[in-house]
């Protein structure tokens, strides 16, 4: 009697027990279904707001059926949705599919440029323009320029930005792939108002530097502020403030040709040596510019701006062979004094724009005597008048004439030779579309130092055509 009732004690516990553990099965399992079905609903509802934006159209017009019963039944004027409110609708959907995706953060842009260039009459030695090879009587067709541009925004406080160029030259007579900007973007607030900038980046010394090749109308930047970074970029580490209004006004001034956000207040250190090389001294330069964009009653941008930066340049040096004699120019160790100081003013084109930009300081040099590089006097600049048409609908132009002067050493080339230039630019931008820009310009030469190699001669007098293809994407 007692074993009957210990194994049916036992029997009623094990019982209430799986009872029990399928009661919290079932209520877990309603759980979900509850879910499910709620996520199921709103799927629902996604599909028939598409449906419906999608719909629209093909309810607008009627099939032949549909037209042939409605000619038999007269039937009551259903009104359309503007079509405003539905390319309203269809966004809104669209957001909402891409909210919160990663990869809507980051844009893919770039430009290709594709350029012929003749010198048709010269006084001297061949022309030699560094930043342009197509200027070359041995070069015809040619790809200035091809990037690629891959940014946007990781987090809230962290901004990525990557450019490649798919045609860049090492120095050699070839070309490979470079890279030329890879940087990021630290902000210390959500307006973006401070941030810090690291990486390989624009130098920000001289508007026409941080212009993007682009925007420009002339093909190449003017030798008087290229010159004192040429490639524009190197490595560095620089702070940058902006405020709320300036930050707007950057942005209007893109349709412009302005040069974007480098920030009303820069300060920072860069290597100093140049874009992808290395450090030769382990002395930074130091920088700092103020720029602002005033904007005037009449909706007119005006910019003023003063730069300045200070650090020593190791040149890199070859031999000269000089009436027989081999000479190896020399320079300390760690390289030269190289500080500037410029000014900056542009009117923008709207429509009528000028630019002004000019700076003087010390830079590297070679002596007379060809025996050592020591720190000279420098200075040089360009001033550009231009003209902005832009008709909704119709193919815009952008005419510009530019003076480009300089006199002082290149500290880029080998042996930083002493160099002048005094040029004038006369071209016009034609863009049928804004994906296609064609620009002839017709360049005097009054006088250009061949600095590639000794003995350094100059090229007076002479006369060039080029045309250029630019393709946007």
């Amino acid at each position: 009697m007692k074993l009957w009732m210990l194994n049916a004690a036992m029997a009623a516990m094990l019982f209430s027990g799986v009872c029990w553990a399928q009661t919290n099965d079932v209520e877990r399992l309603n759980r979900i279904v509850d879910e499910q079905a709620k996520e199921i609903e709103l799927l629902k509802a996604q599909v028939a707001r598409i449906e419906s934006a999608l719909a629209i159209n093909t309810n607008s017009r009627p099939t032949v059926q549909q037209a042939a019963l409605v000619t038999m039944v007269p039937q009551a004027p259903q009104s359309a949705p503007p079509a405003q409110q539905i390319q309203e609708q269809q966004r809104a959907i669209v957001a909402q599919a891409l909210a919160g995706k990663w990869y809507e953060r980051f844009a893919v842009r770039g430009y290709t440029q594709f350029r012929y260039s003749n010198v048709f009459s010269r006084t001297g030695p061949d022309l030699e323009v560094p930043a342009d090879r197509s200027v070359n009587e041995n070069e015809s067709l040619m790809i200035r320029r091809g990037r690629f541009v891959l940014s946007g925004d990781a987090t809230n406080h962290l901004a990525l930005y990557a450019q490649m160029d798919f045609n860049a030259s090492t120095g050699a007579p070839d070309f490979s792939v470079q890279m030329r900007d890879l940087y990021a973007d630290v902000s210390l607030d959500s307006g973006k108002q401070f941030r810090f900038r690291l990486g390989q980046s624009k130098v920000p010394f001289g508007w026409s530097n941080m212009q993007s090749s682009q925007n420009r109308g002339p093909f190449e930047r003017p030798d008087g502020i290229n010159s004192a970074a040429e490639g524009e970029r190197d490595l560095g580490a620089y702070f940058m403030w902006a405020s709320t209004e300036a930050k707007q006004r950057f942005r209007d001034l893109g349709p412009l040709k302005g040069t974007g956000d480098y920030g009303v207040v820069a300060l920072g250190v860069y290597s100093g040596q140049g874009l992808n090389r290395a450090d030769q001294n382990g002395m930074a330069h130091t920088l700092a510019r103020v720029s602002y964009p005033f904007k005037f009653a009449n909706g007119q941008f005006f910019e003023l701006g003063v730069q300045g930066y200070h650090g020593r340049f190791v040149t890199p040096t070859q031999a000269i062979t000089d009436r027989g004699t081999s000479i190896t120019p020399t320079l300390p160790s760690r390289g030269v004094t190289d500080q500037r100081v410029g000014l900056t003013a542009v009117w923008y084109p709207q429509p009528f724009g000028v630019e002004v930009e000019w700076n003087a300081g010390q830079g590297p040099e070679l002596s007379a005597d060809l025996r050592r590089i020591e720190s000279n006097f420098l200075h040089g600049g360009y001033a550009q008048l231009n003209f902005r048409r832009v008709r909704q609908g119709s193919p815009s132009w952008f005419p510009f004439a530019r003076w480009n002067y300089f006199d002082g050493g290149r500290k880029f080339a080998r042996n930083a030779p002493k160099s002048k230039v005094n040029e004038l630019d006369l071209g016009f931008e034609f863009a049928p579309w804004p994906e296609v820009e064609i620009t002839p310009v017709f360049t005097r030469t009054f006088q250009r130092t061949r600095t590639g190699s000794f003995p350094y001669d100059t090229t007076r007098s002479a006369n060039r055509l080029g045309v250029q293809v630019q393709l946007n994407y």
